[in-house]
């Protein structure tokens, strides 16, 4: 049964690709099956990539893909694994593309880069893109991508995670609840979340303001807006809890659990929210393992022992990026123009797709040190993609020789690219230094 849904996902993913069909989905297959590759222009010579190496950046550069029909294909077959009345959860968050020395790539603005030394400025240029994954019922490295765009330097990040939650959320038709980092909250991300009527748990920064009901103490004057104060930083506005649960971890360490409802930020003060407390007294209080965390709710639905738990699987977005970046070369793929970018990035989502397709037929390919009595990993699996994609077979169409190129004309002087400068956003408008 497994095969045939992995046959037929094959198929109707082909039918969503337009110019360039054959080169794109044989550059998939090769990305698939060739585990050993280190750039892009090695999966040419995969055995799965049937054609030359220079169709390879035709079909980036000329190829078309139907991104709301592959959408809806990833979407239909991804949910065929879950039962129908599984709550869902999807994560969605912004990965850096560094693109510092390329000068002839347009739209190039400012971009974050972790991980740097502290004497370094955490900052770089390149792309931004936004991925809305499928989060996996028990936390780790199989995600399914939902959807994955570029945000342009004319956008944010939450005005591109917005609109890819309304294209997503009505192919789920389940419960679903959205889990991000703190970034994500603000009041018009909350208020589309809410029409779209989604759960939410996001991260909430600890000196972040909010409100509760306002109360007139006075028959003079109008009547106010806001009412007293909630911030993480002043421990005298953390009065009026109206739930607090103690609990231990799975590692039987105690945990402090404490919600407040019926507040509201001053930006969206039509949005009710709540917001949660975990206090852990066995965590390192480091960045990584802080000791206090603060998230928000749009509704108090949710069991305080479950948020925890809960939005310990966002961290499998992190892991579903680190395998696409290490593994499936998502950021070394070095081509000249955002679309095709794009286009490559749609690529390795199909690809990790497939994977999380092919999970449940259990072939994997250890190596000695590796032991099997712990759950596959997408690595393993990748391993056994030459020997099924062979079983599994092509949709694309065999490969025609079209003779030999006869090459530039005598006296073609090719130009010199055009050069972009990086965008530099501003409160007032966009800029670009050159």
């Amino acid at each position: 049964m497994y095969f045939n849904t992995l046959t037929d996902f094959r198929q109707q993913a082909y039918a969503c690709f337009g110019r360039g069909a054959d080169a794109l989905f044989n550059l998939c297959d090769a990305l698939l099956s060739e585990s050993e590759a280190r750039s892009l222009i090695e999966l040419s010579q995969a055995p799965a990539f049937e054609r030359g190496w220079s169709s390879l950046y035709q079909g980036l550069t000329n190829g078309k893909i139907d991104e709301d029909a592959l959408r809806a294909v990833c979407i239909h077959a991804l949910l065929q694994q879950r039962g129908g009345e599984e709550l869902i959860c999807i994560s969605i968050d912004c990965s850096s593309v560094p693109r510092p020395e390329a000068e002839t790539s347009p739209d190039r603005g400012i971009i974050y880069v972790p991980n740097l030394p502290r004497a370094t400025k955490p900052v770089s240029v390149g792309w931004q893109f936004s991925t809305v994954m499928l989060l996996p019922t028990e936390p780790g490295s199989w995600v399914g991508i939902l959807d994955q765009r570029r945000v342009r330097t004319d956008q944010t990040a939450t005005e591109v995670a917005l609109i890819q939650l309304r294209e997503v959320v009505p192919h789920l038709k389940r419960r679903v609840v959205i889990l991000a980092d703190r970034w994500y909250a603000t009041a018009a991300f909350l208020r589309a979340c809410k029409e779209l009527g989604c759960q939410v748990l996001i991260r909430l920064k600890r000196n972040r303001k909010l409100y509760r009901k306002p109360v007139r103490k006075s028959k003079k004057g109008r009547i106010p807006l806001d009412g007293a104060l909630l911030q993480g930083t002043r421990a005298e506005t953390l009065t009026g809890a109206d739930e607090s649960v103690s609990a231990n971890d799975e590692k039987g360490r105690p945990v402090h659990l404490t919600r407040w409802s019926g507040l509201h930020f001053k930006q969206g003060r039509d949005v009710e929210v709540c917001v949660v407390r975990v206090v852990r007294e066995g965590a390192k209080n480091s960045k990584r393992d802080p000791r206090e965390s603060w998230f928000v709710q749009l509704s108090a639905d949710m069991p305080l022992q479950e948020v925890a738990p809960t939005y310990a699987h966002r961290f499998s977005h992190e892991h579903g990026y680190r395998f696409m970046k290490q593994d499936l070369l998502w950021t070394q793929a070095h081509v000249r123009t955002p679309e095709q970018f794009e286009r490559w990035s749609l690529l390795v989502a199909l690809a990790l797709n497939q994977l999380l397709l092919a999970r449940p037929l259990g072939q994997a390919v250890y190596r000695p040190w590796e032991p099997k009595q712990r759950p596959l990993t997408p690595r393993q699996v990748r391993r056994t993609m030459p020997s099924l994609l062979v079983q599994l077979g092509t949709p694309t169409r065999m490969c025609q020789k079209r003779g030999k190129s006869p090459g530039r004309a005598s006296g073609f002087h090719p130009q010199p690219a055009p050069r972009h400068g990086v965008v530099l956003k501003s409160k007032h408008k966009a800029k670009t230094k050159g």
